[in-house]
């Protein structure tokens, strides 16, 4: 998820330091390449599920434990790993709004 820049030159380019889209921006689409690539044991096993309950970014922040249950992940140590993988992305999330509040504050500062 790189945001897709135009140099002077008008030829696309990949820029590298730019910030990925928010997760709770990310569409159905967006949440299958992540389970893909941070839950790959499982992702031929769960996709049709998350597909089927239209899991975007907002809702996968919102999901525990109990609700992937629900969703039909009845294994408890996939339960578990895909848990993990949702508390990393958490966490992920969390740091850049505090670097980006940290920012605006310095920004403020001066």
């Amino acid at each position: 998820m790189v945001e897709e820049v135009v140099n002077p030159n008008n030829k696309s380019t990949k820029n590298k330091t730019a910030r990925p889209r928010p997760v709770y921006l990310w569409n159905v689409l967006d949440v299958q390449k992540w389970l893909r690539r941070h839950c790959s044991d499982y992702y031929q096993l769960y996709h049709e599920k998350f597909l089927f309950h239209d899991i975007t970014g907002r809702v996968l922040l919102r999901i525990n434990e109990n609700i992937l249950l629900r969703l039909g992940i009845i294994n408890e140590e996939h339960r578990m790993d895909i848990w993990r993988e949702i508390m990393k992305l958490h966490l992920k999330t969390d740091i850049l709004e505090i670097r980006d509040i940290e920012r605006k504050n310095n920004s403020n500062d001066d």
